[in-house]
């Protein structure tokens, strides 16, 4: 495919920030977001400078939740498409309306411009922040947030129809406090390479239901498993070629399937396979701080389960934490952590994720 592309025309019917632009009409707009904008504003800019260039692609990072972050090229058609795929998945026709609180630096965020853009939303802008409706008055038909902005924005929510969710996976906590929300609130499944979600699950559903639901894929993705249990994602309207995760799975269907854990987190324990993720499911239920499970060398085991909790350091503390841990019924002997080490901050990721190997190395001799 040769690298120029013609950039689309935005939708008649687009609109951000209550105006509508043209291609050329935003342009002007992105150099005015760069030359006088705030931060995010700048970010906006960035992006719409990048996309209005006549490249078949733009250069994007990874968000580094799993690694160092890498920069990847993504074909416009494909992100153009992802659009499509989410206007027909989750209902969200011309004439939506829109609310833009994630950073444009990442690809959730460059991705709700693409939507409005092509799709005829009605997108309005404000700085990302941890508790992004507090100071809204505006119901908006459509949204997406970090789980930690869903935590705070629970009271409000009756300002967003439909929301997902995305950046990390929803604890049993906060699902449980979601039962009463009108909102139709759903968790997302993807990654920066796809442009985004190719999967996603409601987490708040009229119907009672026992346990978690799987993930139900977007239009034209199938999936299958390697030797190791992995998911594989084909896709070719957002794909050029499979890609082969390090998540495990479990799949159910043709069309859905269950997220175990990442297979790079799985800890060997004297012979015992663990999945953190699948602890932390469990221990969401009894801790109220941030934490995460990990594995410490150990002579026996040959690795130990150990487990963080930002929090200020007291040996009051760790008894109170292993009499809760020691109240989990579901959590079974292995699953249980044979250390506990309370940590003030936590090391981040630049998008706000905890980085669980930089915490790791910095806090622990």
């Amino acid at each position: 495919m040769p690298n120029s592309y013609k950039i689309p025309e935005t939708h008649p019917n687009f609109q951000l920030n209550k105006r509508h632009f043209t291609n050329s009409e935003l342009k002007q707009v992105a150099y005015s977001y760069i030359k006088e904008g705030e931060p995010y504003e700048q970010q906006i800019g960035s992006f719409l400078l990048d996309w209005l260039k006549p490249s078949s692609f733009i250069e994007v990072y990874t968000s580094g939740s799993t690694g160092k972050p890498k920069k990847i090229r993504l074909k416009k058609q494909h992100m153009v498409n992802s659009a499509l795929a989410t206007s027909r998945f989750f209902d969200l026709p011309a004439k939506t309306t829109a609310l833009l609180c994630l950073p444009a630096e990442y690809i959730a965020g460059k991705m709700m411009l693409v939507r409005a853009m092509f799709l005829g939303w009605d997108l309005d802008t404000i700085p990302p922040s941890s508790n992004p409706l507090d100071n809204l008055f505006k119901v908006y038909d459509f949204s997406a947030m970090t789980p930690f902005q869903l935590d705070n924005s629970i009271a409000r929510l009756h300002l967003v129809k439909k929301l997902i969710i995305g950046g990390g996976a929803v604890s049993p906590r906060l699902r449980n406090m979601l039962k009463d929300v009108d909102t139709r609130i759903f968790e997302t499944y993807g990654m920066t390479e796809t442009s985004s979600h190719i999967a996603a699950k409601k987490l708040n559903s009229r119907k009672k239901r026992k346990g978690d639901r799987p993930f139900k894929l977007m239009p034209n993705v199938s999936i299958a498993q390697d030797e190791r249990g992995c998911l594989i994602i084909k896709a070719p309207n957002v794909l050029d070629e499979e890609i082969v995760t390090n998540d495990v799975v479990e799949i159910v269907t043709y069309k859905k399937f269950f997220w175990k854990g990442r297979y790079d987190n799985v800890i060997n324990s004297g012979g015992i396979k663990l999945h953190p993720e699948q602890i932390e499911q469990k221990l969401n239920k009894v801790l109220d701080h941030r934490f995460f499970v990990t594995s410490m060398p150990d002579e026996s085991l040959g690795n130990k389960l150990v487990l963080f909790v930002e929090d200020d350091f007291s040996e009051k503390k760790i008894d109170e934490l292993l009499d809760k841990i020691s109240g989990v019924k579901s959590l079974d002997k292995y699953e249980k952590p044979k250390k506990i080490y309370l940590i003030e901050k936590f090391e981040e990721t630049p998008n706000g994720k905890i980085h669980r190997e930089n915490t790791l190395k910095s806090k622990v001799s």
